[in-house]
């Protein structure tokens, strides 16, 4: 018998609109044979005070206390997985991804995005990275290296799983690393991103190995990087500095207080445009860095990691957004571009806009937005799950 959790009266109505969340207070109690079977990660159906069933999905300790996998009743066995990943997979071939000969790395599975809740997928070459955020899809991830087996066929060679950091802390999991199926020679390949070309090494990496939710807005900045001198902070391994540089930049520099990050930054410049490229790196924190740049730069990144991990930090958050986009406002050149951004899915665009407004007003500078930008199409928005628009940016004009 599948577990079974019954919801308090009228706290379906969220599902009923076909929100992926059952939240732990919304339920009133559990049907189970044995305690051992609502254990986290179990697969489980939820049904209305009344008994009638509304979705199926894997249960978990905290507040989201399950994530839905289907809103149907059917089994989630291999032929399942096979099919939501085959149905990515389309989502990927008609933007044009999968085989697009300039762009070699995007990603496959987007959580929500791609009705699959606490699972990411990025694709670097022939090597797929598995990246479980739950209990229930770190649990089946042998189910799901399986079904991009079948989806990609010859395509992938290698399949590596780099879930230990991103699993819940308390399910004490003991997850290590390590390849799902095949193996590759080095645990790095350089790939490419819109003809520019990067090593990305998702055994060390952060994230997957490379944040390829920027590569629309990398593109961007290339458009207006020509005869600037830019100033890339947060750089991690330069993927907005190459696209700088590629767009005509008269000077790059990129920071990051990761030595390690700015030397693979300085390593992706010289595999796109070799020695003696006008690049320079600093390893520094970047919101130091920012405190006394004086006039030198007239583009500007400002790409930090997310400031609120959840709602509990989200005034202190705000705090840093407005110190920081402040300290670039206030000393960028006349005429100069901002290109800042949030990563943090508590952060509102409403919110995000509101503390940039802040900080303008704290430099004392006539500011216009030029664009406001987002994810872009790999990392798709479940319109039933607004809180899946997690990246934020805004293009300055600085009179």
């Amino acid at each position: 018998m599948i577990p079974q959790i019954y919801l308090r009266k009228g706290k379906e109505e969220s599902l009923r609109r076909f929100h992926p969340w059952v939240f732990s207070g919304a339920i009133d109690h559990i049907r189970a044979e044995e305690e051992s079977e609502i254990a986290e990660g179990a697969l489980v159906e939820v049904y209305t005070r009344s008994g009638e069933f509304i979705a199926q999905g894997h249960y978990q300790i905290g507040s989201i206390a399950v994530r839905i996998l289907a809103f149907d009743r059917e089994p989630i066995d291999r032929a399942w997985w096979e099919r939501r990943i085959a149905v990515a997979f389309d989502v990927r071939r008609r933007l044009g991804l999968t085989d697009d000969p300039e762009t070699t790395c995007y990603r496959l599975i987007h959580g929500e995005g791609d009705s699959l809740p606490g699972l990411v997928v990025d694709i670097y070459g022939t090597t797929a990275v598995v990246q479980c955020h739950s209990v229930g899809m770190y649990r089946s991830r042998l189910e799901i290296a399986a079904a991009i087996r079948a989806v990609y066929g010859e395509r992938i060679t290698a399949i590596y799983d780099k879930s230990s950091q991103t699993l819940p802390f308390k399910a004490d999991l003991g997850a290590v690393d390590g390849y799902l199926w095949g193996r590759s020679d080095r645990p790095s390949q350089i790939v490419l991103e819109h003809g520019h070309r990067f090593r990305v090494n998702w055994e060390q990496g952060q994230k997957t190995g490379f944040f390829l939710d920027q590569r629309e807005n990398r593109e961007l900045v290339k458009r207006y990087a020509a005869g600037r001198t830019v100033l890339n902070t947060f750089c991690y391994t330069g993927g907005f500095s190459v696209y700088a540089l590629a767009g005509g930049a008269r000077e790059v520099c990129s920071v990051d207080s990761s030595e390690r990050a700015v030397t693979l930054a300085t390593e992706n410049m010289r595999l796109n445009f070799g020695e003696g490229v006008p690049h320079t790196e600093v390893a520094a924190d970047a919101v130091e860095y920012l405190r006394d740049i004086g006039d030198r730069y007239d583009l500007i990144i400002l790409d930090p990691p997310a400031f609120a991990k959840h709602h509990k930090v989200l005034g202190n958050a705000m705090q840093g957004y407005k110190r920081l986009n402040a300290r670039a406002l206030s000393q960028i050149r006349p005429g100069g571009i901002l290109f800042t951004f949030s990563c943090s899915q508590a952060v509102s665009k409403e919110l995000f806009r509101t503390t940039v407004f802040s900080a303008a007003a704290i430099a004392g500078r006539k500011v216009r937005i030029l664009h406001q930008l987002t994810q872009p199409a790999d990392h798709p928005i479940d319109i039933y799950h607004p809180e899946g628009e997690y990246l934020k940016g805004l293009v300055l004009y600085v009179e």
